[in-house]
């Protein structure tokens, strides 16, 4: 897999009948290992080790229902009361961040009204506070530590 703009990591991979396969520390199972799940290893790792969310609160691909239609977001990190705190979308390295992946963020976003969302390819990030009141976001220069949120003590 091909080198990311994120600290790198010692996973855990193995390979079975030709397919590589990831340690997901979070579903405690082998994963396939495709580049948008690279991505999304690397992002947890990342969210854990540098900015101190605790692994417990972070949820990964669970799906939900969007105007009739089966949605999955990537990542969904809690806040210590159990609130959603911040939704990530990861897309391939070689996937465009572009309006389209915000707005499908942004749709994901409005089931769980997170206040934070991340989106990155891994090679370039975008995250932002989203207003509950006027649901503007405003673009940060880096993710918040867990300790700066509003993380529920």
């Amino acid at each position: 897999m091909e080198p990311l703009n994120l600290p790198t990591y010692l996973f855990r991979i193995k390979e079975d009948k030709g397919k590589k396969y990831i340690f997901d520390e979070i579903r405690r199972r082998y994963v396939q290992l495709t580049p948008e799940e690279w991505v999304r290893q690397h992002v947890v790792n990342y969210l854990v080790t540098v900015k101190n969310f605790p692994l417990g609160l972070i949820s990964v691909e669970k799906g939900f229902n969007s105007n009739r239609r089966r949605q999955r977001f990537d990542l969904l990190v809690y806040s210590r009361k159990g609130e959603p705190l911040m939704i990530v979308e990861c897309k391939a390295p070689g996937v465009e961040i572009n309006q389209h992946v915000f707005d499908q963020a942004g749709r994901y976003n409005n089931k769980y009204m997170a206040i934070y969302m991340l989106i990155t390819n891994g090679i370039k990030h975008y995250c932002c506070e989203i207003s509950r009141v006027n649901k503007q976001y405003r673009f940060l220069p880096d993710v918040p530590d867990f300790s700066s949120v509003n993380a529920g003590g």
